[in-house]
């Protein structure tokens, strides 16, 4: 079993930081999505690819994988960039 724990990032569309501080273990897609023949769904026989534990600190999240023996890396999440202005300069 193979996952990434990773910081979810902020969404382009939201001006809080709600949910951010979160850890998330996910688990790596053990084979490919197909279509379902009757219906054309896309799917898996792979049931741990709708798993995602979320944890307060990355260090629990680690500590949890080596306790059930998951292969797990940790993804770092992108810096912060702010990007200061006035209101004012949109319209220079």
């Amino acid at each position: 079993m193979t996952a990434r724990i990773y910081q979810r990032p902020k969404n382009a569309m939201q001006s809080g930081n709600a949910l951010t501080d979160k850890w998330v273990l996910e688990f790596v897609p053990a084979e490919a999505k197909r279509p379902d023949p009757l219906m054309g769904w896309a799917g898996s026989g792979d049931t741990q690819q709708q798993l995602q534990l979320k944890f307060d600190r990355c260090e629990e999240a680690q500590a949890y994988a080596t306790r059930y023996g998951i292969d797990a890396r940790v993804q770092a999440s992108p810096p912060r960039r702010l990007k200061i202005q006035a209101y004012a300069d949109n319209f220079r």
